[in-house]
């Protein structure tokens, strides 16, 4: 099944950012998308996961052109089958880390998986507050709250930034377990090549252009 397909995005503000930019990807697949900070990446990524309008071209998820649809449809794709996952945690301040998850699994429906805490490293500090908490933990619950509302299809910006290289690798055999096990997709931007590699497929943005690499 397709789950993303975008065709001839272009994109600009004071400036030419990128154009003709092409993606499609599947379920169980995930995608990386590298360049240099500044070259477009995060906007790229920001138009296909529904938060900005592209200057042209079309994003479908789940076969669907998403830039049709009416406000009330966009909501319920965001909250029932979209995961968006940023170096930034933008986690409730004044709620415990397992608040922040019960949030997000009570809006989705869903349930949370103790034994993805486990496996993520904060099921013994789930019931601190989140300022309480290292970057790194507060990065892992961040994770785990998004992995928690089950979505088909996650985008990922820098999910790792706050993680030492080993535990970031432990996080990308989670996110490929959730893929496979869920028949999802990632969208993953990143700096970090080593990450880029473990997906099906890599895109280099470079020079107003999106390559696959």
């Amino acid at each position: 099944m397709t789950l993303l397909n975008a065709t001839s995005l272009s994109h600009h503000f004071d400036y030419p950012l990128f154009e003709d930019v092409n993606l499609t990807l599947k379920a169980g697949e995930s995608m990386a998308i590298v360049g240099v900070s500044g070259s477009g990446k995060s906007t790229l990524m920001h138009i296909l996961s529904s938060l900005l309008r592209p200057n042209s071209g079309k994003v479908e998820l789940f076969g669907n052109d998403i830039y049709e649809m009416d406000e009330k449809a966009m909501v319920a794709l965001r909250r029932d089958d979209l995961g968006m996952i940023y170096q930034s945690h933008y986690l409730f301040k004044g709620f415990s880390a397992y608040e922040n998850l019960e949030v997000a699994a009570i809006l989705a429906r869903q349930s949370i998986d103790s034994g993805l805490l486990e496996r993520l490293g904060i099921d013994k500090v789930v019931q601190q507050k989140v300022t309480e908490l290292s970057g790194g933990q507060q990065q892992r619950v961040s994770i785990a709250r998004v992995l928690s509302k089950k979505p088909r299809l996650i985008f990922a910006d820098e999910p790792t930034g706050n993680l030492d290289h080993a535990t970031a690798l432990e996080v990308m055999d989670i996110f490929e377990n959730y893929l496979r096990d869920n028949s999802a997709g990632m969208v993953l931007v990143t700096h970090d090549e080593s990450l880029a590699a473990r997906c099906n497929y890599i895109y280099r943005m470079q020079n107003g252009s999106l390559k696959a690499s």
